[in-house]
């Protein structure tokens, strides 16, 4: 490709709203455009990367067994109505009716239309297990999209399906599906850590996430210095030593003007955060008003709580018209008193004894609060967040917290879709049985930021060889004053498209200055930058810099042709 014809445009200044790398440099360097709020436009160059990183995962999924094809992104909104997400999924699933007044649904994913092809197509055992797996656009009306390709509500995504008789063949699927993971990750250049996560809109009994470290990352993950144990904060239990017993002292309410946080308690009343109990409020999708209680020195686990009251259709704050109604105080609120709500004790509160915990009026608490005595919880569960330096689960050790940012994900849904689709077939045994299934996604634009993330400089991308747009950038330096670098230019671009593909070489024939042709080919971040001067002819050659080293060389005519031809790995 010459560069005098390509579709795009660099940028010579960041972007204002760009914060994260990724973001920036795929805007600067003409990778991606903006349309609207989470939604944007791959130019050639990011088409080309968004092809490569899809020819991978084509790749490990064919190598162990999968089978491609394509589903709709339009789904009857009956679909979903039959297995039940239609009622659980909130505003992220864009409903709209078509022109016969059918409620239908833009795919936020696919496992409702798998099961459907299932009732349609499988009869017999004989048929199972498969592996089916399709490259689809996905719509989910994200509330706040972020940092470029990490969070948009349009996207690609890889989604693969396993089909099996039983448990047993789910699982052999499942683990085959996390190696071929395992190898994607690492040929996309990205150091992917899996750990266990919550199952969500998705169901089944288990899951995996695959997740890239990052600092960004709005997921955090709870990792043991010690042993392999990683898991989402979502779903990691908290493992905290149990409070020493104490007899039950007489209630008792104190003023506490202006102590509206639990620091500003602790400090009036002289007491550690860990002897106060913070209430949080929400209501959930289905109309539940909740109130969490949650020990001082924790934070409230949204996920764990959702889980904890099989809540439907999402979770948001209470508003405090709502929290006066049910006869308690934003700021000094407690179960004590409180009216048609949903109580929910975290199992620390539930075992430490003698708690300062709001009196439901202003100003004031209650000292000397202990569950079962003073209120009665409708749930005890783990519903707080695990602190850094907290124990781990399988070993004791200390573990400590990170940020990372989601680029895979498995989940074994057993039946949760085959059954109430109808998707059944007969066995050896002469009986119908439900088809087990289990789900695999990977985003392709998350990857293709996360891969920035992980290979940029200051001066620009830095793309692995395995998805780079191009091999090579080749550059044509003053090529009008001397006819010998414009022929010996021409000459490698032919060898690159002798061998059928010109593509081989992106070629910078432009006529512009050497420094804007250097940082354009730096910016754009192809592996090798192949530069045809005088001085390189000169010196017996071309002078072959490795982007990501900046290790510079002056290599034959012959040798550069032979990389360019695909005869030779290098150019160097």
């Amino acid at each position: 490709m010459r560069l005098s014809n390509l579709f795009f445009t660099t940028l010579r200044d960041d972007p204002a709203d760009a914060e994260m790398p990724s973001h920036r440099l795929l805007l600067r360097a003409g990778y991606v455009r903006q349309l609207g709020a989470g939604i944007y436009s791959l130019l050639p160059l990011g088409f080309r990367v968004s092809k490569r990183v899809e020819q991978v995962i084509r790749e490990e999924l064919n190598a162990i067994g999968g089978q491609e094809m394509e589903m709709p992104v339009v789904h009857p909104a009956d679909l979903w109505r039959e297995s039940g997400r239609y009622f659980k999924i909130g505003p992220e699933m864009a409903r709209f009716k078509d022109r016969a007044d059918r409620d239908m649904v833009l795919a936020m994913t696919h496992e409702e239309v798998v099961a459907d092809l299932l009732r349609d197509i499988v009869r017999s055992y004989r048929q199972l297990p498969f592996i089916i797996y399709h490259f689809q656009t996905k719509f989910r009306d994200e509330p706040r999209s972020r940092g470029g390709l990490i969070r948009v509500r349009e996207f690609v995504m890889k989604d693969s399906y396993s089909c099996d008789r039983d448990e047993a063949g789910l699982d052999a699927a499942y683990w085959a599906h996390h190696r071929a993971y395992t190898r994607i990750f690492e040929r996309l250049g990205l150091k992917a850590i899996p750990v266990s996560s919550d199952v969500g809109m998705m169901g089944g009994s288990l899951a995996h996430e695959f997740m890239f470290l990052h600092p960004a990352g709005e997921d955090v993950l709870v990792l043991c210095e010690k042993c392999d144990y990683a898991a989402n904060r979502q779903i990691a239990p908290l493992t905290v030593a149990a409070p020493e017993a104490e007899d039950p002292l007489p209630m008792e309410e104190v003023h506490t003007p202006e102590t509206t946080t639990i620091d500003a308690l602790a400090t009036f009343m002289g007491i550690p955060t860990s002897k106060t109990a913070k209430a949080v409020f929400m209501v959930t999708g289905d109309g539940r008003f909740v109130v969490a209680i949650v020990r001082g020195d924790f934070e409230l686990n949204e996920t764990k709580l959702t889980n904890a009251i099989k809540a439907t259709g999402g979770m948001r704050p209470a508003q405090l018209d709502e929290i006066l109604a049910r006869g308690m105080q934003a700021g000094y609120g407690s179960p004590i008193g409180a009216r048609d709500s949903v109580v929910v004790v975290d199992s620390l509160v539930a075992k430490s004894p003698n708690l300062v915990a709001g009196a439901n009026k202003p100003g004031y608490h209650l000292k000397n609060t202990n569950v079962g005595r003073d209120y009665t919880p409708d749930v005890v569960a783990d519903i707080a967040n695990v602190r850094e330096g907290d124990a781990c689960p399988n070993c004791g050790s200390r573990v400590i917290l990170r940020n990372g940012i989601e680029i895979g994900n498995i989940f074994k849904l057993g039946t949760d879709f085959t059954v109430p689709l109808g998707a059944e077939y007969l066995g050896e045994d002469g009986e119908r049985h439900p088809i087990v299934m289990g789900s695999y996604g990977i985003g392709l634009g998350r990857n293709v930021a996360c891969i920035v993330e992980a290979h940029h400089d200051e001066k620009g991308l830095v793309w692995p060889a395995e998805v780079a747009p191009y091999p090579a950038h080749l550059v044509a330096i003053g090529a009008n004053k001397d006819p010998r670098v414009t022929e010996v230019a021409e000459q490698l671009y032919a060898a690159a498209a002798a061998c059928g593909d010109a593509s081989q070489v992106l070629y910078d024939d432009r006529n512009e200055s050497p420094g804007v042709k250097f940082t354009d080919a730096e910016l754009l971040g192809m592996p090798w930058i192949l530069t045809v001067s005088s001085r390189s002819l000169a010196a017996g050659g071309v002078e072959v810099t490795e982007r990501a080293t900046g290790a510079r060389s002056i290599q034959s005519i012959e040798q550069v042709t032979a990389f360019l031809e695909g005869r030779a790995a290098t150019p160097a």
